[in-house]
């Protein structure tokens, strides 16, 4: 193994605001309302970083991590968890993580966009959502009924991916979305004690920033100022906006409009809803409004962004 501390040292302040954000670990990231999938073995990246993958976080992407060889060692925020084989990371989008592998490693990555599994979670297995959402690592048991599909699922995610067809990314997410409901029953079997890493460093920031952003998920098409989450939470404005600056690089402010701008340009290229309707949807006072909001975080109007993300999508298929 080699060293941990020199290379995930828990995010301190000035650390964490210069904490890379990428779809997959050295390529740049792709935008939030993407449909993507990969799939890869751990050693083809990590080899290239000599086996260390240094603290990032990927804004739009769901990874599953499955160490089926060798071990290594993962720092999920602010908790620092072993890897031995056969074990399991959950790091779901948004989360700072990294990894130190030993050299000998080997297991499956497999890395989906955030939102459609949750919205394909959200239709038919509710219950998926806080696997989905709850940064974890499952130590596996062999001797669990449900630890022998997790393999098979992944190479069967593997060769749908590997080979060009006709719905392609929607069966890879519904092989994807049945492995993540095998990890969601072995968490209940472990018992929610052993699913849950104890505690590293600064664990009260951690849950107060996820709060703040479970707060967000349910609110944010109110419109409600920082101060009405920050009194929910025992804090002040500013405490709160600190808070946010400090573990994830912008203001509380930004992360409300960040999620009002991921679900805005969610429902332009995926859905045939008028802006009018969107804006409504979204609570805005009006179709002008949201178009102001819009442009001034992407330099462009909300139905240039449509037709530029259509073609976009046209041209990679």
């Amino acid at each position: 193994m080699h060293g941990w501390r020199t290379h995930l040292r828990p995010a301190t302040k000035a650390m964490t605001l210069k904490i890379p954000n990428y779809d997959l670990y050295g390529d740049s990231a792709e935008p939030g309302w993407t449909n993507t999938l990969n799939f890869e073995w751990i050693p083809e990246r990590s080899a290239h970083f000599n086996f260390h993958i240094r603290p990032h976080r990927h804004d739009a992407m769901l990874q599953v991590l499955y160490v089926i060889q060798g071990s290594g060692q993962v720092l999920l925020e602010e908790r620092t968890w072993q890897l031995p084989a056969p074990s399991i990371a959950i790091v779901p989008a948004g989360h700072v993580h990294g990894f130190d592998f030993s050299d000998d490693v080997d297991g499956p990555v497999i890395t989906a966009a955030q939102r459609p599994m949750e919205s394909l979670a959200g239709l038919i297995f509710p219950q998926l959502l806080d696997t989905l959402r709850q940064p974890a690592v499952l130590p596996l048991d062999t001797g669990d009924r449900h630890v022998p599909q997790l393999l098979p699922l992944c190479r069967a995610i593997e060769r749908e991916w590997r080979t060009s067809g006709a719905g392609q990314i929607a069966a890879c997410q519904s092989l994807l979305l049945t492995l993540l409901i095998q990890l969601h029953r072995i968490k209940q079997t472990l018992g929610l004690g052993r699913a849950q890493p104890e505690p590293h460093g600064n664990s009260r920031r951690y849950r107060q920033v996820e709060n703040f952003r479970a707060l967000v998920d349910l609110h944010f098409r109110e419109h409600l100022p920082v101060q009405w989450y920050a009194d929910r939470m025992n804090l002040s404005a500013s405490q709160l906006s600190r808070l946010c600056r400090e573990s994830l690089g912008m203001g509380a402010l930004d992360v409300i409009a960040a999620r009002l701008m991921h679900e805005a340009q969610r429902d332009l290229v995926y859905t045939v809803d008028s802006v009018k309707a969107i804006a409504a949807n979204l609570g805005f006072k009006n179709d002008a409004y949201f178009s102001r909001f819009f442009r001034k975080r992407t330099g462009t109007t909300p139905t240039a962004f449509r037709e530029s993300a259509l073609q976009a999508m046209r041209q990679s298929t």
